[in-house]
């Protein structure tokens, strides 16, 4: 007997548009190149010497993976990572959900960030149609075209909108499919039930995002860099949405979290960017390289010399290149994210400051001496 579920159905939804806001994309945004204030002399040293390795991955075509939470995204940091992206500094960026959401909003309205006790109090935070309803439709879209999460949700930024096919092609092409390429044909069902269940018409849905320019994701699909989302179930806002579909979600984080460890593959000699990430970059990144290391191994190689940076806000002194893993009794022993790392093999570093801070003066001190 199934445990009793939530109906979704239920649920007074309203517009995004009825939201109150706490950042506004045009006037929180910061420009590339705004003079970053508060790095040590310690701190402005570790990033010289990363970016002499990302100067070295990029000359060898090695992977310079970017991983950070969604406060990168809150934070206004869409230019400094857009030009990242441009100058050819990163191959891969990855966030959260979180990092998702906020990305697409800024993109869709210009702004995000909701008060969360208020609308808990109320009974209303995360419940807006807008992000629930496109973000989860683009999902299964997405499925169905076999995407992964974020390329997605920055396809849609992208083209302004959603290519809605007609019922009859889905179910006609699972007919065909069922046996030969049955996750296709799983996710042309899925998508074929969510257009009859939403009346939605077929053809080009126009889904107007007029502030794209500071979409991040949107970026990536247009410049072909890989931009992966890692979510985890319940976690965001769109989950509260009945647009929400497991499946899709499923099928496009698989997606997204193959192409991740693909880029993996590619990290020797490479460089490894965890940017205020406690839990998702750290435990996509381990089991990713121990995929990655299996398959060297196989072919008599290693994974050796991969160089990892660490950024946060929590204070640590301890050298976790040069002495390891903390004892028990030293509070350095309990940044959880960072004793992953130190497990990684390679050289990890751990840098204490603000995202903002360090993604200004990473991409200033890359474009000093652009090669």
């Amino acid at each position: 007997m199934p445990y009793p579920k939530f109906e979704r159905n239920k649920l007074a939804i309203k517009k995004l548009s009825e939201r109150k806001n706490k950042v506004y994309i045009e006037r929180d945004h910061i420009p590339a190149d705004k003079v970053p204030q508060n790095l040590t002399e310690k701190g402005l040293r570790l990033i010289d010497q990363t970016v002499e390795r990302i100067r070295k991955a990029r000359r060898e075509n090695r992977a310079v993976i970017l991983t950070f939470g969604a406060h990168t995204i809150k934070n206004g940091m869409a230019p400094a990572l857009i030009a990242l992206m441009k100058d050819g500094w990163v191959t891969h960026l990855a966030t959260n959900g979180a990092g998702i959401i906020h990305d697409w909003e800024f993109a869709y309205q210009g702004k995000s960030s909701e008060d969360v006790r208020e609308n808990v109090d109320l009974g209303q935070f995360g419940i807006w149609d807008d992000t629930g309803f496109y973000i989860n439709l683009a999902l299964v879209v997405g499925a169905y075209e076999g995407l992964g999460y974020g390329e997605a949700v920055g396809k849609m930024i992208h083209l302004q909108g959603l290519n809605i096919p007609e019922p009859s092609f889905l179910y006609e092409q699972a007919r065909q499919k069922m046996e030969e390429n049955p996750d296709l044909a799983a996710a042309a069902v899925d998508l074929a039930g969510v257009i009859h269940r939403f009346n939605l018409a077929p053809g080009f849905m126009k889904i107007p995002h007029p502030y794209k320019k500071y979409s991040v994701q949107g970026f990536a699909y247009n410049l072909k860099i890989p931009f992966t989302g890692h979510p985890m179930f319940g976690h965001d806002i769109i989950y509260n949405h009945p647009m929400n579909h497991g499946a899709a979600i499923g099928r496009t984080a698989l997606n997204d979290f193959l192409c991740f460890a693909q880029s993996v593959t590619n990290i020797e000699n490479g460089v490894y960017l965890s940017v205020g990430s406690a839990v998702m970059s750290p435990m996509i990144f381990e089991k990713s390289l121990s995929m990655a290391q299996n398959i060297e191994i196989q072919k008599n190689s290693h994974i050796n010399n991969h160089y990892m940076l660490i950024v946060d806000l929590a204070e640590s002194e301890w050298d976790w290149d040069k002495d390891g893993e903390p004892p028990m009794d030293n509070p350095a022993y309990y940044l959880r994210y960072c004793k992953t790392f130190n497990r990684m093999g390679g050289e990890m570093h751990y840098l204490t400051a603000d995202n903002r801070d360090f993604l200004l003066a990473l991409y200033q001190k890359l474009a000093e001496k652009g090669e």
